[in-house]
């Protein structure tokens, strides 16, 4: 094969282990082909190729020693390129999350899930673009510079995971960890064209993850297919006596059956997630989805989540309440940034004032006025109050039928800057992701066709908590019986 970097990370980890492969010249095809676009598309961050061949040729080393002596079998991951969201920790390899405020700083541990990776034998290549600590839908919020849309370099490839949506959409990676608070994995990956996987709140350990908001923050995956996503979840899953919010209950071994047959299968289609004002190819193309899944054998009926309206302005009550909370430590006494001041309270001013971006300064002053005095019980209390109904629309719901199957965005990837003077706007692109990071329940997004543009979209499927596998077989058998998720494109 001319181009590696065209390898499925499933299929990539089948040829390594048969020895067709090295995880050196797999690393390398990476490298170059990033060498080549990256400039252009600005995926990464921070890119780490010295250690990237380092653990290549540590990986091939191991894997032929294994082929001589015999014994337990290396990890199917041992060798295979990774990327990772810049907003969890790399022991040694700085972490930005997108802001001046942390420009130089260096984490002396690893993120649980990276860490679980890197002992698998996957080979870094680099930190991603996001937005600022995470808070954006479009990547553009990152003080570190746009990520453009592989499909079309004058569009956003959505966030605030749009690095690493970008890079496994150009081929510059096989696979890369997101985030997901309000959407930021599913969001990326219907703009990019690419699976991305938000597991239940609880699945997959926090450790190590740059908070933002604290009851919402879901370390997600972002991959071609439905069997890589499932390669690593099997690998991150479980519990971690590091966070308590993680549980520690059996992990499955999440890879999909062969079979394509749904039959039995009860599907959900939510009457609030199909909205005046909709992009018509994108609704046409989720409703074209449904009905491949009825022809495997599934049943699609109507439901109702009848609190979906409310999403939006409970996420913006809480999400921004944490994040104000969780932010307050960059204050320029222990670690990140520090400008010179007189005082303690000029120092704190000038620090955050000049550090953080708008965008940050901006939900830190919303979750400040909805945490203060006499606003509280009003506005953050209330707010939590309604999430409570939120969750239990999706308890009934999915009682009647197994998964509910509704769009990730309103509309395809819309051009850099078109959002710049309208945060409202913006907000309203994640009005389909944010009910499930509220409820806790996993989302699994995937491409379903293109708009008139030649641009992705995406559908998602949401499942009762811990319900992945269900997830992962569905879309599975949905790839089987269509091509969207091979498209790559075009100008690359």
């Amino acid at each position: 094969m001319t181009d590696l970097t065209e390898l499925s990370l499933s299929q990539a980890a089948a040829a390594i282990q048969a020895g067709e492969l090295s995880s050196l010249e797999l690393t390398k095809a990476y490298l170059e082909r990033i060498e080549r676009h990256e400039p252009d598309l600005h995926a990464y961050i921070t890119l780490t190729p010295e250690l990237a061949l380092a653990k290549a040729g540590e990986a091939d080393r191991r894997l032929q020693s294994w082929r001589k002596l015999g014994g337990e079998p290396p990890s199917p991951l041992l060798g295979i390129p990774l990327a990772v969201k810049d907003v969890l920790c790399v022991a040694g390899v700085r972490c930005t999350c997108g802001s001046r405020i942390l420009e130089n700083f260096v984490p002396p541990y690893h993120a649980t899930a990276v860490e679980r990776l890197l002992q698998a034998g996957m080979v870094l290549l680099g930190k991603t673009n996001t937005d600022e600590f995470a808070m954006g839908s479009s990547t553009e919020n990152s003080a570190y510079g746009v990520t453009r849309n592989p499909w079309d370099r004058e569009r956003v490839p959505g966030g605030s995971s749009g690095g690493s949506a970008a890079a496994v959409a150009a081929r510059l990676a096989p696979v890369a960890l997101g985030t997901d608070t309000g959407g930021s994995v599913r969001h990326p990956a219907a703009f990019c064209g690419v699976s991305g996987l938000k597991p239940t709140y609880g699945r997959v350990s926090r450790y190590g993850l740059v908070a933002f908001g604290s009851s919402l923050d879901t370390v997600g995956i972002i991959g071609r297919t439905a069997d890589d996503l499932a390669l690593i979840l099997r690998h991150i899953a479980g519990g971690d006596p590091r966070d308590a919010t993680c549980l520690d209950l059996p992990t499955p071994n999440y890879s999909p059956d062969a079979t394509t047959d749904l039959s039995g299968l009860r599907i959900g289609v939510p009457l609030e997630y199909f909205i005046a004002g909709m992009q018509p190819q994108v609704e046409g193309a989720v409703r074209a989805a449904i009905h491949t899944l009825e022809e495997l054998g599934a049943m699609a009926q109507e439901v109702s989540l009848p609190h979906t309206r409310y999403a939006l302005p409970v996420y913006y009550l809480i999400a921004p309440a944490e994040a104000s909370a969780n932010l307050a430590r960059y204050d320029g006494v222990r670690y990140g940034a520090r400008q010179p001041a007189d005082s303690l309270w000029e120092l704190f001013r000038r620090t955050r004032g000049e550090k953080f971006g708008a965008e940050v300064k901006r939900r830190i002053m919303l979750g400040t006025y909805a945490l203060s005095a006499g606003y509280y019980d009003a506005y953050y209390g209330q707010a939590q109050k309604v999430r409570t109904l939120i969750k239990q629309d999706f308890e009934r719901a999915l009682q009647a039928v197994d998964v509910i199957a509704a769009p990730v965005t309103p509309t395809t990837a819309f051009k850099i800057g078109a959002h710049g003077d309208d945060p409202l706007a913006m907000y309203l692109e994640d009005i389909f992701t944010l009910p499930a990071n509220l409820a806790g329940v996993p989302g699994l997004a995937f491409p379903v066709g293109f708009d008139a543009q030649g641009l992705p979209v995406g559908m998602q499927l949401m499942s009762a908590p811990f319900r992945e596998d269900l997830l992962l077989q569905i879309a599975h058998a949905y790839q089987q019986a269509t091509d969207w998720h091979r498209r790559r494109p075009p100008v690359l």
